[in-house]
């Protein structure tokens, strides 16, 4: 029976080592994990054979788990979507008692959506094979960026996987939130912009040319505000449809100037001029990066690698562009608060706020309070952009259907006034 030296990790986080004797790898990882024992490594010290064996066993399973990667379009393809799920359902079995493997193992099993019992199973076929969790989950990048794979393995390595999973969850569940918000704050404007749309276009190419016809048959001059109403009408009925084209060409330009790099750069320095998107951008640019940022340096990230992790969540392009030059100032030495000032879009009373935290060395924590701060000016500044918005829209649309009830009244009575009896 081959032989196998391992260095592994209890709960609490204390590192072991010694020899284990098993009939295959898979089976020296199970008698690990059956121990409470995380490994970190796994090496065979005597034969060659049982290796090619082990390796046979463990065949069918990654021939198994194969078809699950490489489907993507499949309807069982594990996206994004699934990572927060599969985190909290982890660190809840995770804080039972069991280890990060057998959950996996049990995940694989009891887990009844299609998508994340595909991702679970995938997940267990790597483990079962030696690998540890980071490096299965680094197998699948459409899932897990590599924060996420950097801060797991940072937490395999201390024994802490269960706190950072816990503040990975709390991360990704404010995200979700803050998504959640955004869409809630822009989905009345938009319903409202549609309705007053579609009142519109229905009296411009409804209403307005039988209002004409009816008008031009009874004879008479027709007011200023009728004559512009039907020469609009007029207008949008003869050249709307190169309007309509325009606009989905402009479109499409867009979209596959945004597909390269310098096309892309350049659209969202455009959105950075504009008002309205340069908010959004900002302050949501400033709360993801703060927040991220702390909760790199909680896990034990280095300030230079936990830089390099946060600038890659931004994703402005010209605001990336930014942030990758205060990392670079930062790493030659220079003074957080001080770098980030020279990007242009942190507030003064932030930079300061950071400048004590970084004097009194509670960096994370005042990145906390930061990102606390920057959530509830974002949360103010949708409800102000919500509530102007709303009011903008119903203003114009009933100020438009107000000129419209004017221009046929004043041409009826012109009209009727006309006529001699």
């Amino acid at each position: 029976m081959p032989s196998f030296t391992y260095t592994a990790r209890d709960k609490s986080g204390a590192a072991s080592s010694g020899v284990l004797d098993a009939p295959s790898r898979r089976d020296a990882l199970r008698r690990l994990q059956t121990r409470g024992l995380q490994p970190t490594q796994l090496t065979e010290s005597t034969g060659a054979k049982p290796a090619r064996s082990a390796k046979k066993s463990a065949a069918p399973h990654a021939a198994a788990a194969a078809p699950v990667k490489a489907l993507p379009a499949s309807k069982s393809t594990p996206t994004a979507k699934e990572r927060l799920p599969f985190m909290e359902s982890l660190a809840d079995l995770i804080r039972g008692g069991l280890s990060a493997g057998e959950a996996v193992r049990l995940l694989s099993v009891r887990v009844s959506q299609p998508r994340l019992r595909s991702l679970c199973a995938s997940l267990w076929s790597s483990l079962s094979e030696g690998q540890t969790l980071s490096g299965a989950l680094g197998q699948f990048p459409q899932v897990f960026d590599g924060q996420t794979i950097n801060l797991v393995a940072a937490g395999e390595a201390t024994g802490n996987l269960r706190d950072v999973l816990d503040r990975l969850i709390t991360h990704f569940t404010e995200q979700k939130e803050l998504r959640a918000k955004l869409a809630a704050a822009l989905a009345y404007p938009v319903f409202v912009c549609f309705l007053a749309g579609g009142v519109i276009l229905f009296f411009l190419f409804f209403l307005l040319p039988r209002l004409k016809g009816l008008l031009s048959s009874l004879g008479g001059e027709l007011p200023w505000a009728t004559k512009l109403l039907v020469n609009s009408s007029e207008f949008l009925l003869r050249y709307g449809v190169v309007g309509i084209i325009a606009v989905v060409v402009g479109v499409i330009f867009l979209t596959q100037s945004r597909r390269t790099a310098a096309g892309r750069l350049a659209t969202d320095a455009l959105a950075l001029r504009l008002p309205i998107l340069s908010g959004f951008a900002i302050r949501g640019t400033v709360l993801n990066f703060a927040h991220t940022l702390a909760v790199l340096l909680e896990n034990g990230i280095t300030t230079a690698e936990a830089l390099r992790l946060a600038e890659r969540t931004v994703a402005n392009e010209a605001l990336r562009a930014r942030f990758q030059e205060a990392t670079n100032r930062v790493l030659e030495g220079e003074a957080l608060s001080t770098a980030l000032g020279r990007t242009g879009i942190f507030e003064p009373l932030l930079l300061d706020r950071l400048s004590v935290s970084e004097q009194t060395g509670s960096l994370a924590p005042g990145l906390r309070d930061i990102a606390r701060t920057c959530r509830s000016q974002l949360d103010k500044f949708l409800n102000t952009f919500t509530t102007s918005i709303s009011a903008g829209v119903l203003v114009a649309a009933f100020s438009f259907v107000a000129f419209i009830a004017y221009a046929i009244v004043s041409a009826v009575f012109k009209v009727s006034s006309s006529f001699r009896f």
